[in-house]
């Protein structure tokens, strides 16, 4: 089984240990019994079963002692913490059913000083669980967090310069979200302004912000500088970038935010197999974007089970047709006079922009192939309000920000009443600067809680492993010239 392990093969560890002879396990040395019951809650994990998980790592609990016991509860914390709300709450009074009780009263609390009570009353009441005698890890964290309320936030964008536009929109919706908090009686942070676009280096300006006293950096939004953060062992100040790096993980300061196209090719790959479909096509635009957003749908789609059967990188609008055409393969069929299409494609995966989809979906109709359904990121929303556009678009379903697609939203209301381009395109970056604001105090608790989320403006927002955030985004589809928003299909 271990040897499975290290090849990556859970399932030929899972059978190796459903050996007869490991019925016995109860007589053999406790060492054996703890390298058999380690191997199996790994192989478990890494076949999907989590609870399982959790209930084999629960067993070994009275086996275990010191860093081993200390090791064992924060590999259980992590799985139990992983399962959703209405699992937890189908609990047993046993060690597990404890474990169960612990995670549900963290997830259901709100604010960080509301979980660190339900701790507190969890310990209280459980006095002999091997959680409160040795809590785990992430838990003390986000205790320690607890009491270190945030006083002073950075706020590091470039006034000057490309971006100046776009960081104009995420200040001013970072800013709408603070003076909201104050509204509501909170106390919110100081924030202190930052200019990157004068910026000499990195360390003059964290050792200004640290002589300043800030606690939190928010920004910067370059990528070039987000890269230099990401390469960095350390940083001396909490950092949450508003872009994304490429490479491998960074310091353990820096936290990473941005509107990734990825995120949504992740979400249409998602939604299409939630929505029961196995065999996608997919049109994305030539060069460096579209292999990007391809390979982050590609990946999601094939580790779920998907199958990717055709690829067009759509280029000038001249060749458009002939594309469609041969994605879907139109063909002479047989003696009928009428055409047909290949039928092992079920959806059409599109990242485009809203005028070549305008040309994609009445060229489908066109190729006889107006019935396969087209999954499309936000690219194809211009949110312009012209029905004309969205007319030529009908039946496309898309993923877009909950910012554009709830108009009723008072934060949106009274951000759009002063600045009226947040209905807009633009209005994702507005959504982007409310949802800076409101993960600053949460950075802590959703790296403690790998499986909590926050409801932002830009999405259901939650945390990789990698410390980047990432976002789950409701669905419309244009219909007769409208945006209508589709039902959820996430539990």
């Amino acid at each position: 089984a271990e040897l499975a392990m290290t090849r990556n093969q859970p399932k030929a560890a899972l059978t190796a240990l459903s050996h007869p002879s490991l019925q016995k396990l109860g007589e053999m040395p406790e060492e054996q019994q703890v390298r058999t019951g380690t191997v199996h809650a790994r192989a478990l994990e890494a076949d999907g079963q989590t609870l399982a998980a959790a209930r084999e790592r629960a067993a070994m609990n009275t086996l275990l002692t010191g860093d081993a016991a200390t090791s064992n509860n924060d590999a259980l914390w992590s799985l139990v913490a992983a399962l959703p709300v209405d699992q937890l709450k189908a609990q047993s009074n046993d060690v597990l059913g404890g474990w169960m009780s612990l995670a549900l009263a963290v997830k259901s609390a709100g604010t960080l000083a509301d979980q660190q009570n339900a701790i507190d009353q969890w310990r209280a009441q459980n006095p002999a669980h091997p959680a409160a005698v040795q809590l785990p890890t992430p838990l003390i964290k986000l205790k320690a967090l607890a009491n270190q309320p945030l006083t002073k936030i950075a706020l590091l964008l470039p006034q000057d310069g490309q971006l100046a536009s776009v960081s104009k929109a995420l200040r001013d919706g970072f800013m709408a979200a603070h003076y909201q908090a104050q509204q509501a009686g909170q106390n919110p942070p100081q924030i202190l302004f930052y200019d990157s676009s004068r910026l000499t280096s990195l360390d003059d300006f964290y050792r200004k912000a640290q002589a300043d006293g800030v606690q939190l950096v928010v920004g910067p939004l370059e990528k070039p500088l987000v890269k230099q953060l990401n390469a960095r062992a350390q940083l001396p100040i909490t950092t949450l970038a508003l872009n994304y790096s490429e490479g491998a993980q960074g310091p353990a300061q820096l936290f990473q935010f941005g509107l990734a196209a990825e995120d949504e090719a992740r979400e249409v790959a998602r939604r299409a197999r939630a929505d029961g479909l196995t065999r996608a096509g997919a049109m994305v635009p030539q060069g460096e974007w579209g292999n990007r957003v391809l390979n982050a749908f590609r990946q999601e789609w094939e580790a779920n089970g998907g199958t990717l059967v055709g690829v067009e990188h759509i280029d000038k609008p001249v060749t458009l047709a002939k594309q469609v055409a041969d994605l879907v393969q139109l063909r002479k069929s047989g003696n009928s006079s009428e055409p047909s299409r290949r039928q092992d494609m079920q959806f059409i995966f599109l990242a485009a922009t809203p005028q070549q989809a305008q040309q994609i979906k009445p060229t489908l109709n066109y190729q006889y192939a107006g019935d396969l359904p087209v999954y499309a990121t936000s690219h194809v929303f211009s949110a312009s309000g012209d029905q004309n556009q969205y007319n030529d678009m009908n039946g496309i379903h898309f993923c877009e920000t909950p910012w554009l697609l709830n108009p009723s939203n008072p934060l949106r209301q009274q951000v759009s009443a002063q600045w009226p381009q947040a209905n807009g395109s633009l209005g994702r970056l507005y959504a982007m600067g409310v949802d800076a604001y409101r993960l600053t105090p949460s950075l802590g608790q959703l790296k403690a809680l790998p499986d909590s989320r926050i409801d932002g403006l830009s999405g259901s927002l939650s945390m990789s492993q990698s410390q980047r955030i990432e976002r789950q985004l409701p669905w419309a589809e244009f219909v007769n010239g409208q945006v209508q928003n589709l039902p959820d299909t996430r539990n």
